[in-house]
């Protein structure tokens, strides 16, 4: 009997051992993705800067009324953003900090050729509408990364202030796809 009992007590020990090694490895995943979270949410934080200077620089070389308010509209959500990732930051506990986004760097020089590149009118402005929108699913595919992060590491606040980042951002690229429909429509039947 004493076989037996010596034996449960080696494999509830067992048990432990690989319980505790399980959640050893768990930690780690989770500091992993922690630091993850961390590095995404500094390169969001450094984009949303970045586009928040580049933006009045579109709206200055468009021509459609309509484009400019969805622009100064769009200008306004990413200051925004930037406050409540900002809070995000704080949420979790770590100072706001900057990581260079080479993402949006590509993007803002992108918009920038495309400027210099085409005359004036309704196909400037139609460059601008795809530029923005490239620099804005970048946005989305990053926030809604950072809300599944979020979740998985139980950051239940910080989920929800992200997940409404991301429905603000899906809802602008939407409002810009009707801009492009509607204004830049009228402007190429007025052409012909």
């Amino acid at each position: 009997m004493k076989t037996n009992t010596n034996s449960r007590a080696t494999n509830r020990l067992a048990k432990k051992s690989k319980k505790e090694e399980s959640l050893e490895e768990s930690e780690v995943i989770d500091s992993a993705l922690g630091e993850l979270f961390i590095n995404e949410l500094k390169d969001i934080y450094w984009a949303e800067k970045a586009l928040s200077n580049a933006i009045p620089g579109m709206i200055n070389e468009t021509t459609s009324d309509e484009l400019a308010k969805a622009l100064a509209e769009r200008l306004s959500l990413t200051k925004d953003h930037i406050t409540r990732v900002e809070e995000v930051f704080a949420l979790i506990g770590v100072s706001a900090q900057l990581k260079k986004c080479e993402a949006m760097i590509a993007l803002i020089k992108e918009a920038r050729e495309i400027v210099e590149s085409t005359q004036r009118g309704y196909v400037r402005d139609a460059g601008i509408i795809s530029a923005i929108q490239k620099a804005g699913h970048y946005s989305i595919a990053t926030y809604g990364t950072l809300c599944a992060f979020a979740n998985i590491l139980g950051e239940e606040k910080a989920s929800t202030l992200l997940t409404e980042i991301l429905n603000e951002e899906i809802e602008s690229d939407k409002k810009l796809s009707r801009v492009a429909e509607f204004s830049i429509y009228f402007e190429v039947a007025d052409q012909d």
